[in-house]
C-alpha cells in the first residue's frame, strides 16, 4: 500500500490541473483522461509490486512468488547487495538458532555494522524468515540441510553443519570480498575492525584457556603435545588473497579426509588447525589479542581474569558449554542476552 500512496501523491490530478507551458486550465475532458491514465498506472504498479516484478528490487514478502525468488537468489547477488567497502560479515544459521542470530545481530547493530551482515541460511525456513524481515540479507547455498532441531557440539548434525563453512568462505573470497565469519553464539561488546591490524591474510583467536601475557605474540602459537594448535574456527577474518584461499582449500581437504562416528565425534576445528599448521609458511596469519577476543572457557570460567580485564573485551564467545538451553541460560546470567530488552535494535525485530 505504501507504493500506491506514493504513486497517488506524485501523480495527483490536482498537481496536473494546470499546463506547465501555457498556465491555462486543462479542460474537464482532458482532466478526466489524465485521471484515468493515473488510475491505470497505479493499478499496474501495485500489480507488478505484489507479483514480485523485477522492476522492484525484491519481491513482496507476502507474494506467493517470493519463496521461489529467494530460492534463486545467488551468493554473488547477495554479496553484491550486502557488502560495504568490499567487506562482508557472515554467519551460518539453521532455524533452531534464530534466537541466537537475533541476539548476535543486536550486538552487531549496536556497533553500526549490521548493514554488511549476510546470513547464510542452512535451511529454507531460515532463508524465508530472514528475508521476510530483512530482504536480501539471507542466502541459501544448496543443498539445504535438514535442521529442525538444534545440533549440539559433537553431534553428527553439528559436524555436517560445520563441514560446509570453509566452502562458503572460499566462495566469498573467490568473489573478491573481505569476509569476517562469526558463530552466532557470540556477542559484540565493541567494534572488532580496529583490532584487525596490518594487512594479513587471515586473523583468528586462540581457544586455549591459559592466560597469555598482555603483549603476547600475534604469530601462530606453537603446536601442543599432539602436534596441533588449538585455534578457534568461530571468529575468522579473511582477505581475498592467495594465502587465505590456499588455507580454505586445505581446510576443505582436511575435512574431506574426516568421517564422523560415535567414537570420533569430529567437527571443523581440528581440520582448521591442521590446515593452519600445514600452510603456515605460505599464509600470513595474525593471532588476535586474547583479552579482547577471549574463549568462553576463560571469560565465563575465570572470574578473576574477567574482572581484571573488564572493559577490554570485544567479542565474547559462548563456547565451552554444550546445549542450546545451557548457552541461553549462561547469556542470561552474564547479562548478554539482549533479545528481551533490545529487539528493536535488530533488523529482524522481535522474532515470534
Amino acid at each position: 500500500m505504501a507504493q500506491q500512496h506514493v504513486l497517488l501523491h506524485l501523480f495527483s490530478p490536482f498537481r496536473l490541473s494546470y499546463s506547465p507551458i501555457s498556465n491555462r486550465p486543462i479542460s474537464p475532458l482532458r482532466r478526466n483522461v489524465v485521471r484515468l491514465l493515473v488510475a491505470l498506472l497505479v493499478l499496474v504498479g501495485v500489480y507488478l509490486y505484489q507479483a514480485g516484478s523485477p522492476l522492484f528490487s525484491f519481491p513482496n514478502k507476502d507474494s506467493p512468488s517470493s519463496h521461489s525468488k529467494w530460492r534463486d537468489y545467488s551468493l554473488a547477488q547477495a554479496a553484491n547487495f550486502v557488502a560495504k567497502n568490499g567487506t562482508l560479515i557472515v554467519c551460518t544459521v539453521s532455524s533452531p538458532f534464530l534466537p541466537f542470530l537475533n541476539n548476535w545481530l543486536i550486538s552487531v547493530s549496536i556497533q553500526k555494522h549490521q548493514d554488511k551482515v549476510l546470513v547464510i541460511a542452512e535451511d529454507y525456513a531460515t532463508l524465508y524468515k530472514v528475508n521476510e524481515k530483512w530482504p536480501g540479507h539471507a542466502v541459501l547455498i544448496p543443498p539445504a540441510l535438514d535442521s529442525q532441531t538444534p545440533n549440539d557440539f559433537g553431534s553428527q548434525g553439528f559436524f555436517n553443519f560445520t563441514l560446509r563453512r570453509p566452502q562458503h568462505l572460499l566462495q566469498i573470497l573467490e568473489l573478491g570480498y573481505n569476509v569476517m565469519y562469526n558463530d552466532v553464539d557470540m556477542v559484540w561488546l565493541k567494534d572488532p575492525f580496529p583490532y584487525l591490524e596490518g594487512s594479513h591474510d587471515v586473523y583468528f583467536t586462540d581457544d586455549k584457556t591459559g592466560i597469555k601475557p598482555v603483549n603476547h605474540s600475534h604469530d601462530l602459537p606453537p603446536p601442543g603435545p599432539n602436534g596441533m594448535t588449538y585455534i578457534c574456527s568461530c571468529t575468522i577474518f579473511l582477505r581475498p588473497t592467495h594465502g587465505a584461499k590456499l588455507l580454505m582449500k586445505k581446510w576443505i581437504e582436511e575435512l574431506q579426509s574426516q568421517t564422523w562416528s560415535k567414537s570420533n565425534k569430529g567437527n571443523d576445528q581440528p581440520a582448521f588447525n591442521w590446515a593452519l599448521n600445514k600452510t603456515s609458511p605460505q599464509v600470513d596469519v595474525y593471532l588476535l589479542p586474547q583479552e579482547a577476543f577471549p574463549t568462553g572457557g576463560l571469560y565465563f570460567r575465570n572470574k578473576t581474569w574477567a574482572k581484571e580485564t573488564k572493559g577490554r573485551q570485544v567479542i565474547i564467545h559462548n563456547n565451552y558449554i554444550v546445549g542450546f538451553k545451557n548457552k541461553m541460560k549462561r547469556f542470561h546470567q552474564f547479562g548478554l542476552w539482549l533479545v528481551d530488552d533490545h529487539s528493536l535494535e535488530s533488523p529482524l525485530g522481535k522474532l515470534e
